[in-house]
């Protein structure tokens, strides 16, 4: 059977990204990491989402040429912080640290207002698969960075990101909410509308 490997551990977004691949009816078996029986060291130091969603790929595909190997890099970008925290979103105050994280965004943007707290959520998935150029597609969501923390869904920096048209943090959406406008859904949107074609190169 065909396998797709997803590097990653995250029981939810694998969860995810099996209910859009299932719009496709593909006769796969799904992995994360979890079901490896080894797991590569992934070094993230690239200075994009591109370029370290690249680096796991890469990497899977040393110990598991012949299966279809996804992954994707997601992260927080605010212009007037010059990109920040960017690649570095998971870490950008401590390892996963996502209190420290939010805390170090609302003081570096103390003071300021309007345009200056204006911010994206950003995905990039690949897709690599033996004899085939990478698919790569990304998804964003533009959004306001709060003052203060707004909402009980905690997870990374959406209680700090407010999204306009619900006029609600990510925070204060629920799951389903969430998936239906995230970067990542936009992403998997962008995917899946792609892969019949790129599988048959």
């Amino acid at each position: 059977m065909t396998r797709l490997i997803i590097a990653t551990g995250n029981a939810h977004k694998v969860q995810e990204i099996k209910e859009a691949l299932a719009k496709l009816d593909l006769d796969w078996d799904i992995l994360s990491l979890e079901d490896l029986d080894e797991v590569p060291e992934i070094i993230e130091d690239g200075k994009t989402f591109a370029e370290n969603v690249h680096k796991k790929t890469t990497a899977l595909a040393i110990v598991y040429p012949d299966d279809y190997i996804m992954a994707d890099d997601s992260g927080l970008t605010v212009a007037a912080l010059k990109g920040e925290p960017g690649v570095y979103s998971a870490r950008y105050a401590g390892d996963h640290d996502d209190d420290a994280n939010n805390a170090k965004v609302l003081a570096k943007l103390a003071g300021k207002g309007g345009q200056e707290r204006q911010a994206q959520f950003t995905t990039v998935l690949e897709l690599i698969g033996t004899g085939k150029e990478p698919l790569v597609v990304s998804g964003h969501v533009d959004g306001q960075i709060t003052e203060t923390e707004i909402g009980d869904n905690k997870f990374g920096y959406d209680p700090i990101f407010y999204y306009e048209p619900l006029q609600k943090t990510f925070a204060q959406l629920t799951v389903a909410e969430k998936n239906l406008i995230s970067h990542r859904g936009r992403a998997l949107e962008k995917l899946v509308k792609a892969l019949p074609a790129w599988l048959k190169q």
